[in-house]
C-alpha cells in the first residue's frame, strides 16, 4: 500500500525554469515550505527529511509533469511576502540532475517523527487495518525508508489525510495492488489509520 509514490511529496522552491540556482540556494527554498533540514512543523506539510532518495525523486518528476495535484501553499519561514507557489509550480524549473541531488540530501538528513495529537483507541485499530492491509509494502509499521515506500509512521496526520482522499476522488494515480487495498477501507478505517501512523512518535 504505497501512500507516496512518493511522498510526497511537496517542495516549496520558488524557482523559474531554465534559471540556475546552487544547491544552498535549492535547499533554503525547499526548507522555506518544509522547515529546517526539511522537517515540517505543520500539519498540512509533510517532512520531507529521511524519505528515500528513489521516493523523492520519483515525487519531483511526477510533480515536473504535472501528475500530481498541487495546491497552492503559502511560505511559512524565510520571506513569507513571496506569492503562494505549489509543486508543480516548483518542480518544472527543476533539472533533471537537481531533482536527483535533492532527493539524495534529503534521503541523507534523519527523519523527525511529528509530534501531535492522537486517539490511543483508533490508533490501536488502525494497527490491525495497517498490519492487515498495508504493511506488506509499508514495513516497520510503515517507519522504513528502505522499502521505498515512503515514510507513513510519524509524518503529520493532516498531510496523510489530504493524500488519503486524493487517492479516493482519483486525483492521484496509485498503483492497482494499493488500490486494492484502498478501495474497501471504511472511513473509519481510514481514521484509524491516520491515528495509527500519528501514534508513532
Amino acid at each position: 500500500m504505497k501512500i507516496f509514490a512518493a511522498l510526497t511529496l511537496s517542495l516549496g522552491i520558488g524557482i523559474n525554469a531554465g534559471y540556475s540556482q546552487s544547491l544552498d540556494d535549492l535547499i533554503n527554498g525547499c526548507n522555506d515550505c518544509h522547515g529546517d533540514n526539511g522537517v515540517s512543523k505543520w500539519e498540512d506539510v509533510p517532512t520531507v527529511a529521511g524519505i528515500s532518495a528513489f521516493v523523492h525523486s520519483d515525487a519531483l518528476y511526477l510533480y515536473r509533469d504535472g501528475e500530481r495535484p498541487c495546491m497552492d501553499s503559502e511560505y511559512r519561514q524565510g520571506d513569507t511576502a513571496r506569492p503562494a507557489t505549489n509543486m508543480c509550480q516548483v518542480a518544472k524549473g527543476l533539472s533533471d540532475d537537481q531533482i536527483e541531488t535533492l532527493a539524495e540530501h534529503y534521503s541523507e538528513l534523519p527523519f523527525v517523527a511529528a509530534k501531535q495529537p492522537f486517539d490511543a483507541a483508533r490508533a490501536t485499530a488502525g494497527k490491525a487495518v495497517h498490519d492487515r492491509d498495508c504493511e506488506r509494502c509499508h514495513v516497520k509499521g510503515g517507519a522504513d525508508p528502505e522499502e521505498d515506500a515512503s515514510i507513513l509512521a510519524g509524518q503529520w496526520m493532516g498531510y496523510l489525510a489530504a493524500t488519503f482522499k486524493e487517492y479516493a476522488s482519483g486525483e492521484r494515480d496509485q498503483p492497482e495492488k494499493m488500490k486494492q487495498k484502498m478501495d474497501p477501507l471504511s472511513e473509519a478505517d481510514i481514521q484509524a489509520l491516520l491515528h495509527y501512523y500519528a501514534s508513532q512518535q
